[in-house]
């Protein structure tokens, strides 16, 4: 069983990556979002969860364990395979969290592969294993809108790469929380 691997991105495409590693490329799938942000060439490092039929042998990359162990909960749900759950992955883990939490059944039946059914024993299955996480994490804030993603859409419509605008936004200074203040320190500082 394949657990973590880091290498070099060697292809880049719709859905997955081909991640070379010493002359050996494995096939990993991997979110929407984290796709968005890398780029060919590109070392990562993933933790990795194997997924063996008796058909296929698949590969699922994450960048951290707490979204590898998310992705190992979603799996256990009656109807949701590893492609239905990386999709669901694919939105923020704060909002998909605060739709379990809120048994927003609307807005997890939007993610594609997501019926009404589903949504209801996601919700089910969930909303109090995410509560109990929430609150045995100290750290724990609210959850919120990225307070960076209208200048982030307008950026990336300007022509800039989302990782290159997401990297600076991290250093972003607090005291600038304007879409212009932000969209105008990116513009300098790039």
């Amino acid at each position: 069983m394949i657990a973590y691997l880091q290498g070099k991105i060697k292809k880049k495409s719709e859905k997955s990556i081909i991640l070379d590693i010493g002359n050996i490329g494995y096939l990993v799938s991997l979110t929407s979002n984290l796709l968005a942000e890398i780029e060919e060439k590109e070392e990562i490092e993933l933790f990795i969860h194997s997924h063996i039929k008796e058909d296929s042998f698949a590969l699922y990359g994450f960048t951290s364990e707490t979204e590898q162990n998310f992705f190992k909960q979603l799996l256990t749900i009656s109807g949701i395979g590893p492609k239905v759950a990386l999709e669901i992955l694919s939105v923020p883990s704060n909002k998909i969290k605060l739709a379990i939490m809120n048994e927003d059944e609307a807005f997890i039946c939007k993610i594609p592969g997501i019926g009404k059914k589903t949504a209801k024993r996601v919700i089910m299955e969930l909303k109090d294993k995410i509560q109990i996480e929430a609150l045995e994490d100290r750290e724990y804030k609210p959850i919120q809108a990225e307070k960076h993603e209208e200048a982030l859409e307008a950026l990336i419509r300007l022509g800039y790469q989302q990782h290159q605008v997401k990297k600076l936004l991290n250093n972003l200074p607090e005291e600038i929380v304007q879409t212009e203040e932000i969209i105008t320190y990116f513009l300098k500082h790039n």
